[in-house]
């Protein structure tokens, strides 16, 4: 079909909306509501748009556009609907942009600027709501809503949580909990997903940041650091830097002058979580299951499993997460080695992840009343310290990690891309039942931004059988088919958010797929060029094990590096 837009004629297949064929155009159009590969609602009409046929205003997000349609996106007409909205809008909204955590990034503040709002045309008594501060992770602050719905259908369409939604009628309709109580209490499973494509501050991540400057400024405190893999190929965008780039020698050169006083990376615990659940699998090949062996790195996962599928909890692995098995080391060994009090040890980590605020503060990631892990800040948050501590990440001299923590496999590198947990461990499982290397260490078909992904590997006579899901709403429809034996796997990795850790809930923000999609590039990248691609083949976590813990699997090990789930009650 020929569809003019602007003047300009452009070509529309049937069914395809006019905001569609608008952006295939380079033609952007603004909207507040709507959601790529969602159905539309329709629900902000920002994105009117004049037909010049009529001159009626339709919203280009739900408009089929047909054969001979010819459109203004940015009439007069249309500029002064749009307009109108902000400034309703805004007649219910704080003024408290100077200590919102979204200026500057505000998608109601940006097009108030492009459409020229400088006063206030409405008045009114203001909607009111108390802010709710109860999760470990996400902090709801009703009084910047603006009623997208984008958080209600992200929860409940992708991530099939529904923690949230349209509470109230009319006027008094609002976004919240059932029966009015917290986040809390709530089937949250703290992902911040909802944070990722909320447009104002009514969804934050809980600010960190403070505790970690007083723990930085105190000179009897010893301050450790540790960063995930999927964190120094994402701080980047944010200073002008090619998307992708790895520039962990440059963020550890930034930690240094913070006054982080000992770094570690992230993949090395992802090593060590490699080598012990990789070691469950083989015990569970040999005993003959239970199957499948669930992974158990994703905490979102984790409480959502918990939450939904408690039938389940047998089948997931014993195994911490990587923050907390490098926690319980760095806790619980390394100051004994060094001779520091543990109690004098602030341990930070930094993440991609909201959900990693509430799993160090789960039971059993502690040591009496001295947590693993004192603080999670995720990667917006070490942005924003970056900037506050002043620093030119261009003018940062580049520096390596701590001994003896910072060497780390391309295995755990790769843990931050849907897929890498169970490549990572598929190569050391390998190892472990034949005594040599995979052939081909890249398992390819775990490779992608799909939802779901299968394989099977043949280790020697056994053909093993293995899935990926990434999103909670797909991990939903592979359990469903596992429970009712349409689906039968040895080996199951959940990510929480689509995309893995790469599209975290505290990464910073982007609806662009091909962003996503150069951070994972960036991890394999690194891994093919890497010198140890195996975590078996670490000599630092070889010598962890020598020193203190045995060998995989051993009392020790399970002391320190595993825990234990159970199911939640939850109102279905």
């Amino acid at each position: 079909m020929k569809v003019t837009i602007n003047n300009r004629i452009l070509e529309a297949d049937p069914g395809e909306t006019v905001l569609s064929v608008a952006a295939g155009a380079g033609i952007s159009i603004p909207t507040l509501c709507h959601m790529e590969g969602l159905p539309p609602t329709g629900a902000c009409r920002m994105c009117v748009v004049e037909d010049m046929e009529t001159g009626n205003l339709i919203p280009s997000c739900s408009q089929p556009a047909f054969d001979g349609m010819k459109i203004k996106t940015h009439s007069p007409k249309a500029l002064t609907a749009r307009r109108t909205i902000v400034e309703l809008l805004l007649a219910n909204h704080p003024d408290d942009c100077l200590y919102c955590i979204r200026n500057g990034c505000c998608t109601l503040q940006d097009y108030s600027e492009e459409l020229g709002v400088r006063q206030r045309r409405y008045n009114g008594e203001r909607s009111t709501y108390d802010l709710d501060v109860s999760s470990p992770s996400i902090v709801r602050d009703p009084d910047k809503c603006i009623l997208c719905g984008k958080c209600v259908r992200v929860c409940e369409e992708i991530q099939g949580v529904s923690a949230i939604d349209f509470v109230g009628r009319g006027s008094d309709t609002r976004i919240g909990c059932a029966f009015e109580e917290g986040l809390n209490v709530s089937s949250c499973v703290n992902c911040g997903q909802c944070i990722m494509v909320c447009p104002t501050g009514a969804l934050s991540e809980k600010d960190d940041t403070a505790r970690v400057i007083a723990a930085l400024r105190d000179p009897e405190v010893t301050v450790v650091v540790q960063h995930a893999p999927a964190v120094s190929v994402t701080v980047a965008e944010d200073f002008g830097i090619k998307q992708g780039t790895d520039i962990v020698d440059r963020m550890n050169g930034a930690m240094r002058r913070m006054g982080f006083d000992y770094i570690f990376p992230t993949s090395f615990g992802a090593d060590l979580t490699v080598i012990e659940e990789a070691s469950e699998l083989v015990e569970r090949i040999n005993s003959g299951g239970p199957f499948p062996l669930f992974t158990s790195c994703s905490p979102g996962w984790i409480k959502f499993m918990e939450e939904f599928y408690p039938d389940l909890v047998d089948n997931v692995s014993s195994c911490k997460s990587p923050q907390q098995m490098l926690g319980a080391v760095i806790k619980r060994l390394w100051t004994g080695e060094n001779g520091i009090n543990p109690r004098k040890v602030f341990h930070v980590s930094i993440m991609p992840c909201t959900a990693k605020k509430f799993e160090c503060d789960r039971p059993g990631m502690r040591e009496g009343s001295v947590r693993d892990v004192d603080a999670v800040l995720t990667t917006r948050e070490f942005i924003r310290m970056i900037k506050m501590f002043g620093i030119d990440l261009d003018l940062v001299t580049g520096e390596p990690a701590d001994s003896p923590y910072g060497e780390c496999s391309s295995a755990g590198r790769i843990f931050g891309a849907s897929g890498g947990v169970m490549e990572s461990a598929v190569r050391t499982a390998f190892y472990m039942l034949t005594g040599a290397d995979l052939p081909t260490l890249e398992v390819r078909e775990l490779r992608g931004l799909e939802g779901i992904k299968e394989v099977a590997v043949n280790i020697g006579e056994l053909e093993l059988k293995a899935a990926v899901v990434s999103g909670l709403g797909n991990a939903r429809k592979l359990l469903d088919c596992i429970l009712a034996g349409e689906k039968a796997y040895h080996f199951v990795e959940i990510m929480t958010c689509p995309g893995g850790c790469i599209a975290g809930g505290g990464q910073p923000f982007t609806a662009d797929p091909q962003v996503i999609k150069s951070r994972m590039t960036a991890l394999y990248s690194i891994d093919s060029a890497a010198s140890v691609r195996t975590a078996h083949s670490n000599v630092s976590l070889k010598k962890l094990y020598d020193d203190h813990l045995g060998k995989p699997g051993s009392h020790a090990a399970r002391e320190m590096l595993h825990t234990s789930y159970a199911g939640r009650e939850v109102l279905k």
